[in-house]
């Protein structure tokens, strides 16, 4: 059993400084990253070695093992990208995906789980609507780790099929979590971080007012800043339209919420 101290850690700063059995108990499945310096820190090729036997899928470790050792730019990211490819690939072909997905989404580790959104987002058997359903469970994740990773899996997908994304999103704006509330506007922003740009809302922000709109003053300061990101990224390309919309909210709905969103959506236009 893992102690206590352990698991109610504040996590290191620096790789360096991560204790020696936390990271062998992050390397062996046993215990999530509590934050991004030990996200990085984990050891994919170590931990796919320590946990797949466990989940009954011994017969990818190798092939995983040798793509990852063969990465030109090897990040964390790229590693999970790759992996979730390759698993897909696999599974797809012999009829075992709903169950490694099953697995792998259900799995202790934080790393494992993220594997898992690209086995969804990939499957091209699934409509954009399929495949956002059967993601729910992965963008309300506890851990951040999984909740970046399911939208930039996502994104693309969305980017696709835009109009009816849109439309389904801005149903979920009404979700009591507010990790799925954040999601919303997350996958959705016109520049995003670590990801390609969405030209289209680039170009025309206000095909997302169905979700703006409707998260204007969200009680979450998770969501505000998401939704105040958003906007923030729509100001560099359309800045009259973010101008329009924070003077309509200011009018309509002045509450501390929506506030705190006018300001971080204003921060690019206000530094002119």
């Amino acid at each position: 059993m893992v102690e206590k101290e352990i698991l109610n850690r504040k996590g290191a700063r620096k790789t360096q400084d991560i204790p020696k059995e936390v990271i062998s108990l992050l390397n062996s499945g046993e215990i999530e990253t509590v934050n991004l310096t030990e996200w990085l820190a984990i050891n994919q090729i170590e931990l796919i070695n320590n946990t797949f036997p466990t989940i009954e899928l011994s017969e990818y470790i190798d092939k995983l093992k040798e793509s990852i050792a063969q990465l030109k730019k090897p990040s964390t990211m790229n590693s999970i990208k790759l992996v979730g490819e390759i698993l897909y690939g696999i599974c797809s072909k012999n009829k075992t995906l709903n169950s490694t997905i099953d697995k792998l989404s259900n799995h202790k580790s934080d790393t494992l789980r993220c594997y898992a959104t690209y086995l969804i987002s990939l499957n091209k058997k699934l409509s954009i609507e399929e495949k956002l359903t059967q993601s729910q469970n992965l963008i309300a994740d506890t851990h951040f780790g999984v909740r970046e990773i399911v939208w930039m899996a996502l994104r693309p997908e969305i980017e696709k099929e835009l109009k009816k994304s849109i439309r389904i999103l801005s149903n979920w704006t009404k979700n009591s979590n507010e990790n799925i509330r954040r999601f919303t506007t997350e996958v959705t922003r016109p520049r995003g971080v670590w990801c390609k740009h969405i030209e289209s809302l680039k170009s025309n922000p206000e095909q997302a007012l169905p979700i703006l709109e409707s998260l204007k003053s969200d009680k979450s300061k998770y969501v505000q800043n998401s939704v105040g990101n958003w906007l923030n990224d729509a100001s560099k390309s359309k800045p009259k339209f973010v101008e329009k919309i924070c003077t309509k909210w200011k009018s309509d709905s002045f509450t501390k919420e929506t506030e705190k969103i006018i300001k971080r959506a204003r921060r690019t236009i206000d530094k002119k």
